[in-house]
């Protein structure tokens, strides 16, 4: 039996579009400290899995508890309270474009009425900014900024609500493969510096492997195997090395 202490803890979660089932009594622990990866084909249920969690979408059925409380359940400002300390790393970035760097990073802050003095977020914003390695970019407009310098940014502006989970929604994707390792480093990078509880959604193998201490695969709407990146490679399930073929 794991002893380690679950931050996140889904039990029999379900949710169908119509006669499309997405996900069919899934099961899945996060542990606090850990990186884990649920890898999935496109359109097998990753980003339909973290948005339930975090109250985006509501389940069928199934529980889903962050901290200790099921999601399904929370009133609004329940679940805004849980959420300012689970943040999410949206594929498309999620940047107010009309804003600047300095102005997308405090938002979150003013967003969840931290009450904090100009001269505490001036340090905030900096210290996220250098932990994403663009203190540079503070007075700048997203548009003025690569694919690879928004991902970062965006990061930092989860990081700025000093989440004890963060939750990655297919990280990667869109970027060259050396921006892509970059965002991979990055990820690991943070996990040490903010100690944080990760889940990653992706079908990138490269970022599958060198950022996933477990990996949960995400089949037919299911947790169908779960192990380490060397496990789940030399597994003889037809399944499971579909993926790796």
């Amino acid at each position: 039996m794991d002893t380690r202490e679950p931050v996140i803890i889904i039990r029999d979660l379900c949710k169908a579009f119509g006669s499309n089932v997405v996900l069919d009594h899934f099961d899945l622990n996060l542990y606090r400290g850990e990186n884990l990866v649920v890898l999935g084909k496109s359109g097998s249920g990753k980003s339909v899995l973290i948005k339930c969690i975090i109250g985006l979408l509501r389940p069928d059925s199934g529980r889903i508890e962050v901290f200790g409380q099921n999601v399904p359940d929370l009133r609004y400002e329940e679940l805004d309270q849980i959420r300012a300390k689970v943040g999410f790393l949206f594929q498309s970035n999620a940047l107010y474009d009309s804003m600047t760097v300095r102005e997308n990073l405090e938002f979150p802050l003013r967003r969840h009425w931290m009450h904090t003095g100009q001269k505490q977020v001036d340090e905030l914003v900096q210290m996220v900014l250098e932990s994403v390695g663009l203190p540079h970019t503070v007075d700048m407009m997203p548009a003025e900024l690569s694919g690879g310098m928004r991902k970062r940014i965006a990061l930092a502006r989860t990081l700025i609500l000093k989440p004890a989970i963060i939750l990655y929604d297919e990280p990667t994707t869109g970027l060259d493969p050396i921006t892509g390792m970059e965002i991979i480093e990055l990820i690991r990078e943070v996990q040490q510096q903010y100690r944080t509880s990760s889940l990653v959604i992706t079908h990138d193998l490269k970022l599958v492997k060198l950022a996933g201490e477990r990996i949960i695969m995400l089949i037919d709407g299911k947790c169908y195997a779960q192990g380490t990146y060397d496990e789940m490679k030399t597994s003889t399930d037809p399944k499971v090395r579909a993926f790796f073929e």
